[in-house]
């Protein structure tokens, strides 16, 4: 019975990878704002825009992880939704801080996603690569899980381990971006 249930969450997670990496990150990418982004850094800076970001991110996941069960089944794939949008819009600020420019294409875009996650990118952008970035993010949702289980502990870790994230991405874009690793948009 434990393997038949084991069976059906890694075929129901293979399934949101391949949503995630099909059509997810463009939907996610075509609903952020990045005039607002623009606004956003140049009103707070780029440092106070990353720890808006890491908040909203903290929040989701502290929510999600307060109730339990309950709260988990729903709050887990509102909250990863969350947490990559957050990525998203962290790696925007620091490409528009860097750069001057507010407007990024999808494929630039995404490479530079895989990058800031170590994920091999090449010059074209392939489904294999969307799949490993959607891999990971889903892999980091998926261990934190477990521990959200105990409602209040679960809360706490969840808006903290939520907020280190972004805190770590927009470091390693920041990174990147200095050495010069990005490639050009």
């Amino acid at each position: 019975m434990k393997l038949f249930k084991y069976q059906q969450i890694n075929a129901a997670l293979k399934q949101q990878i391949a949503n995630l990496s099909g059509e997810g990150f463009k939907q996610i990418f075509d609903r952020i704002d990045q005039f607002g982004i623009k606004k956003g850094v140049d009103k707070m800076g780029l440092d106070k825009y990353i720890e808006q970001c890491a908040i909203v991110a903290a929040t989701s996941g502290a929510v999600s992880g307060s109730g339990g069960m309950i709260t988990m089944l729903i709050g887990v794939p509102v909250d990863m939704v969350n947490l990559i949008t957050q990525q998203f819009r962290v790696t925007m600020a620091v490409m528009y801080h860097n750069k001057g420019s507010y407007n990024f294409g999808f494929e630039e875009f995404m490479t530079m996603i895989a990058t800031s996650l170590k994920v091999e990118a090449g010059v074209a952008l392939t489904k294999t690569v969307m799949e490993s970035v959607a891999e990971k993010l889903l892999l980091m949702v998926g261990t934190r899980t477990a521990e959200r289980l105990v409602p209040i502990i679960g809360g706490v870790i969840g808006g903290t381990t939520n907020y280190i994230f972004i805190k770590r991405v927009a470091a390693r874009v920041k990174e990147l971006e200095a050495a010069g690793q990005i490639i050009a948009i």
